[in-house]
This record gives structure tokens, C-alpha cells and sequence, in this order.
């Protein structure tokens, strides 16, 4: 983010202070993700073949993130799960995200973790029609978040990696703790459950959270 950016940012804040209109809780978009596997290009290609690249079948909410057309298996000793969702584009290294209750059916135990902090966490096999890997440290359930832009962050009054608790405005309210900010400019305002979450508060689709730092 340029200076100028930075500067913008900061007058609104102290204009909001000024006139007592600053937010610091508000309702939040929210979504559910299913379970997904996140493969790096070299994994791409062990799976789909040399040069292959991902498929855009659909554009996820978050700028530049889509569903790819795509789709693999994931098998442990225990059990298996197919025609899983994978995301694009590529990434550094290969990332399958579980709910607790897919991780209890496939015999892992995954840690919950942000997106990217695999190390430690289990390992699982990959299929696709034609191909298998075995990819290491790869498996987590993915801790609840929100995405922000640093100009939403502001209006919130949070900041990146500041934790949160968010109340469900659904038929079966609950509030979750703990929810992580995540703030970036490639970031779109939407917090982010698994299925278990969305159960457990009866999530319907255009449901809110309200945010409370």
C-alpha cells in the first residue's frame, strides 16, 4: 500500500474519532467453506500431468482465487473422500483443508491452524484419474477468520493477526472466539467457517456476523 493510501486511511480514522462515528463492531459478511486442497504447480503436475496448469471454473469471492475444474480424491488407511474441490491458483506448497468432522472420518488428526502453517500436520495421498502423491505436512483444519483491506481494518478498528470474537446473527446464535484478522489489499470483507461452524449456528446463506474486539 503506497504512502498516500496510508495517509487516506488515517485521516478518516481520526476524522471518525473527531465526530464520534468510528466503528468498532459491526456485522461482517460470512461464507462457508467446504472441504478443499490447495496444490503447488509441482504437485499440478505431478496430478495432471508436465506444463499443466489449473482450470478457472468459477471466481471465489476473494480477488484472484477461483475454483478450479479440477477435482481429486484424498485417501488415508481409514477412508477417503472424492471428487474434492481444489482452488487456484497454484500455491508454495500443497494445503488440504478439512473440517474436524471430515479429519475424524479420515483417521488424521489435524491440527487447526491459519492457512499456510502446515508444518508438523499430517500427511495424506492425493488421486487424480491418473496419478497419486503422497504430500507431507499437509492436512489442517482451517481456523476461522475474516478478510479485511487495510480501509476496512480502520472502519473495524482491528488490526492483521489481532483475534476477535464474532456473534452469529443466525437462527441458532453462538459466538465464535478467537477468529483471526486477516488484513491484505488483495483482501474482500468475508469471514470465513467450516461446515461443523455453519451447523453448529444453523448458517443460511446472506447469515452475518456481528464482530467484537
Amino acid at each position: 500500500m503506497n504512502e498516500a493510501a496510508i495517509k487516506q486511511i488515517v485521516a478518516s480514522v481520526i476524522a471518525n474519532i473527531n465526530t464520534g462515528e468510528l466503528k468498532t463492531a459491526d456485522t461482517v459478511p460470512v461464507e462457508v467453506s467446504a472441504r478443499h486442497v490447495h496444490l503447488s504447480q509441482a504437485d499440478v503436475e505431478r496430478l495432471f500431468g508436465p506444463g499443466h496448469t489449473l482450470t478457472s471454473k468459477r471466481a471465489l469471492s476473494q480477488p484472484g482465487q477461483f475454483l478450479a475444474e479440477e477435482r481429486v480424491s484424498i485417501v488415508t488407511a481409514k477412508g477417503e473422500f472424492r471428487n474434492v474441490a481444489v482452488l487456484g491458483p497454484a500455491r508454495a506448497a500443497t494445503q488440504v483443508e478439512l473440517s474436524m468432522t471430515d479429519a475424524k472420518a479420515l483417521g488424521v488428526s489435524a491440527p487447526i491452524r491459519q492457512s499456510g502453517d502446515v508444518k508438523g500436520s499430517p500427511d495424506i495421498c492425493i488421486f487424480s484419474k491418473n496419478a497419486m502423491i503422497q504430500a507431507k505436512e499437509a492436512v489442517i483444519v482451517a481456523q476461522n477468520h475474516i478478510h479485511m483491506t487495510p480501509q476496512d481494518a480502520a472502519v473495524y478498528g482491528v488490526f492483521d493477526g489481532q483475534r476477535v470474537r464474532v456473534r452469529m446473527n443466525t437462527s441458532r446464535p453462538l459466538e465464535f472466539d478467537d477468529v483471526v484478522i486477516r488484513v491484505n489489499d488483495s483482501f474482500q470483507l468475508a469471514m470465513h467457517i467450516d461446515f461443523d461452524e455453519a451447523n453448529a449456528c444453523a448458517f443460511e446463506k446472506n447469515n452475518t456476523g456481528t464482530l467484537k474486539a
